[in-house]
């Protein structure tokens, strides 16, 4: 998730905010990736992290680190595109008062960003949705062995098709609980910053 913020709002903030050649083409395969299927995502990463693949020298399959490539490829087109969007929403107005009182680029840069703060957090939280509730990355590129790389929705999938239905809905509340505490801690964030 770390990685797929400190990656994905540069980049979505110069998708938009700058103005260059092939702009509407890389936006497109941007949006197009939004709805890319996480089992996909799983089984490209796998391809390339698999012993006769690229990176099959790695060891990165099956392991934690595999797991938060593919998670950080499934986040990374939710916060480019949110914070693109949330860019180009902003007051057509700012860049110019920004300039007539003084700001240097990187100023204005800051001044954006903090005008788009909250959509941005949203993205963030949309991202952050998306891979807390994945279940084709962490199969795939993690193996969902136990204590190693198993994670909540791996665990669900594991035990509903052994018929512990029970033991499943226990781990799908504790999962709802944990997105319910992240959600509560982020618009406690939001009131104290409005304060």
């Amino acid at each position: 998730m770390t990685a797929s913020l400190v990656i994905g709002i540069p980049l979505g903030f110069l998708l938009g905010y700058n103005k260059f050649p092939g702009k509407k083409i890389i936006r497109t395969i941007v949006d197009t990736l939004l709805s890319f299927p996480t089992v996909v995502i799983g089984l490209l990463v796998y391809a390339f992290l698999t012993r006769h693949g690229p990176l099959g020298g790695t060891g990165l399959l099956f392991s934690i680190s595999g797991v938060a490539i593919g998670q950080t490829l499934l986040g990374l087109p939710i916060i480019i595109a949110m914070t693109a969007a949330a860019v180009e929403a902003l007051d057509k107005r700012l860049p110019m008062t920004l300039i007539t009182l003084g700001a240097n680029p990187r100023q204005m840069m800051w001044a954006s960003v903090l005008e788009a703060r909250y959509s941005i957090m949203l993205a963030a939280m949309a991202a952050y949705g998306r891979i807390v509730s994945e279940v084709g990355i962490s199969m795939l590129v993690g193996g969902n062995f136990k204590w190693h790389t198993r994670t909540i929705t791996t665990a669900i999938a594991l035990e509903t098709s052994k018929g512990e239905f029970t033991m499943g809905i226990a781990l799908g509340i504790t999962l709802l609980a944990v997105a319910l505490t992240v959600n509560i801690l982020a618009t406690g964030l939001k009131k104290k910053a409005v304060q």
